[in-house]
């Protein structure tokens, strides 16, 4: 008997009911092979390649690992703190918060990174990034890199700022704030220690001072001249409130787009989160411009009962994910934001619509196209494997991404990053998610008490 073949890849993602590679075409019964932490190739059944392991996937639909291009981690420390008062806007509810977190140290950092990667882990999400924006501490970022990498996750934080406080008439307490010179130093450091250029590279470092409440011309622009320096991104939020443009108005009368503009921040390398309340020369610009917008639904139509109009943006060639805020699932926002546009534009975003702001418009957000985001030879290995309904027999591709949105979409059997497995079987392969979660809810606990005392 001659020697069975080789093995010529290291995992193979088999029999599943469809590829959906989101470059190229969907692959009914497809496949995909894994070697060294990249896709080798996708198939059709019958030409499967020799694997060290076969996972089946049958019944179930297999994409690219979804990407989540805005977060605010550090905000899973306040879900679920019992308030006793309404909140008059973005300005009433942010004052409300500052002085909670003003108590987050590297623990809570740590803690909030891990809890809120795996929740996207355990949503399909493969890669997120996160806005750090409060640094009452040092090395906050530091932590979070070293939850990131405990999990296997792909992780892109961004080093938020803010350095305008009470005392220049500002929103923030002083104790939230620091110095311009100090968060350009730190960002260089977060640069030189962290930030892989590499393709494939699993840490990645932009910089994101945070909105024109708290962050001055001068340090944007030194953001903007410093990121191009160390070619890396940069993030903000950009036009999420009527708070934010009555704010620009009066301060530097302009809209925040112009200011945006302004400080040189429009351009390929920025990505901005919101961008909710712009006019169609706004959209046009950021078309041009190739600036990226993060479509977070959840936090947007409670803060503001509006969303972006992501329909309208995409047509202008605007870069759109599909992003969380601080919402604790990625999975939840599909239907949110079918249902805001639908309502709200008049606007039905379709399944396969809203599946490509998941993965290859956060990827062209990230900077990371053609490399995250999509099932093609030489793309990282970044992917979910979704439980299917029985009732997807002899449906069209469309008719089944349909219908995987209308379920939920169900929660992934399998995800996993750079080709290996962070969930598998519906779980965390990590075996610390309980004490983590214990330590995380117990702070949690501690800023209730302190906000009781508010």
């Amino acid at each position: 008997m001659p020697d069975p073949s080789p093995p010529t890849c290291d995992l193979l993602i088999a029999h599943s009911d469809l590829v959906v590679p989101m470059m190229g075409e969907d692959l009914p019964g497809g496949w995909v092979s894994v070697r060294d932490g990249f896709v080798q190739a996708v198939g059709r059944a019958g030409a499967e390649p020799v694997a060290l392991r076969v996972v089946d996937a049958s019944g179930c639909l297999v994409t690219p690992g979804l990407v989540n291009a805005h977060h605010h981690m550090y905000q899973s420390l306040n879900r679920g703190l019992i308030v006793h008062r309404t909140f008059n806007g973005l300005v009433d509810w942010l004052n409300f918060h500052y002085p909670l977190w003003a108590r987050l140290d590297e623990e809570g950092a740590y803690l909030s990174a891990w809890v809120s990667l795996a929740g996207l882990a355990l949503d399909g999400c493969t890669t997120s990034s996160d806005h750090l924006n409060i640094h009452p501490r040092t090395k906050l970022i530091d932590a979070e890199i070293v939850a990131g990498r405990e999990l296997g996750m792909r992780f892109h934080p961004t080093r938020g700022a803010m350095n305008l406080s009470s005392k220049d008439g500002r929103i923030p307490p002083d104790s939230v704030v620091e110095s311009e010179d100090d968060i350009l130093a730190d960002c260089e450091r977060l640069v030189r220690t962290y930030h892989d250029p590499r393709r494939g590279a699993m840490t990645r470092i932009a910089l994101a001072p945070c909105n024109p409440f708290a962050v001055s011309h001068d340090l944007m622009r030194r953001a903007a001249d410093l990121a191009a320096t160390m070619d890396v991104r940069l993030h903000t939020h950009l036009a999420e409130s009527l708070d934010e443009e009555n704010f620009c108005r009066e301060q530097y009368g302009c809209r925040p787009m112009e200011r945006f503009a302004e400080v040189g921040w429009g351009s390929q390398r920025a990505w901005v989160a919101h961008s909710i309340f712009v006019n169609d020369l706004e959209i046009e610009s950021l078309g041009r411009w190739g600036t990226g917008i993060c479509h977070c639904p959840s936090g947007n139509l409670i803060g503001t009962g509006r969303v972006a109009p992501v329909a309208k943006m995409k047509a202008a060639g605007v870069p759109v994910s599909l992003s969380t805020d601080a919402a604790p699932s990625l999975r939840a926002e599909f239907a949110v934001s079918r249902r805001a546009n639908q309502s709200l534009y008049g606007t039905h975003l379709r399944a396969r619509e809203l599946l490509e702001f998941a993965t290859l418009g956060s990827a062209r957000c990230l900077g990371r196209a053609g490399e995250i985001g999509e099932l093609t030879p030489g793309a990282t290995a970044d992917l979910a494997v979704w439980p299917l309904s029985e009732n997807n027999a002899a449906r069209t591709a469309d008719e089944v991404l349909e219908a995987w949105l209308e379920e939920g979409p169900p929660a992934p059997r399998h995800t996993i990053v750079h080709g290996r497995f962070v969930v598998e079987n519906g779980q965390l392969v990590s075996a610390d998610a309980a004490d983590i979660r214990r330590r995380h809810d117990a702070i949690t606990r501690d800023w209730q008490r302190f906000a009781d005392t508010r």
